[in-house]
């Protein structure tokens, strides 16, 4: 069961899956990706009961999946059946949605990505300022999603690699 967009209320505290891709996503792409989240959601169970979600696209490069767990929690074969969809459209497309050894970061307003020992190499010899803002897909509910999702170096996981 799909949430209306009339229904999400940014200070419910949802569950949240978080799907980075390597790449910023053509229109095509996020049209695909729409259609293919939207069929699925519609019918979304877990065992045998609808679970209440929706999903949005970050930053033209992030998919954002909520489930509303106060209605019915998402189980470990639903979640499963959500990574089946996440790798069709990942071995439709290349994005990476699972290379979890990527950071990303925004830098003049955009989308960076980089593998993790070049982005830690960078940051060690200067070539990567300080005064970015990094993504963090550790978040599990919305609200941290919501504030934490985008943080300045410091403040992010990847703070500890500059003095």
């Amino acid at each position: 069961m799909k949430i209306d967009e009339s229904n999400i209320v940014e200070t419910n505290d949802y569950r949240v899956l978080i799907y980075p891709a390597s790449r910023p996503f053509t229109a095509k792409e996020s049209k695909v990706i729409t259609e293919k989240l939207f069929d699925f959601l519609s019918t979304w169970a877990a065992h045998g009961k609808p679970l209440s979600s929706s999903f949005k696209i970050e930053k033209n490069q992030f998919i954002i999946v909520t489930v509303d767990e106060d209605k019915e929690s998402a189980s470990g074969c639903s979640i499963d059946a959500l990574g089946g969809v996440m790798r069709e459209l990942d071995s439709a497309f290349s994005f990476g949605l699972f290379d979890r050894m990527k950071a990303y970061y925004l830098q003049d307003n955009k989308v960076k990505t980089l593998p993790l020992k070049d982005f830690k190499e960078g940051l060690r010899n200067g070539t990567i300022p300080h005064n970015i803002e990094v993504f963090d897909f550790s978040k599990s509910t919305y609200v941290a999603f919501l504030s934490d999702f985008l943080l300045p170096l410091k403040r992010s996981w990847a703070g500890i690699y500059v003095d």
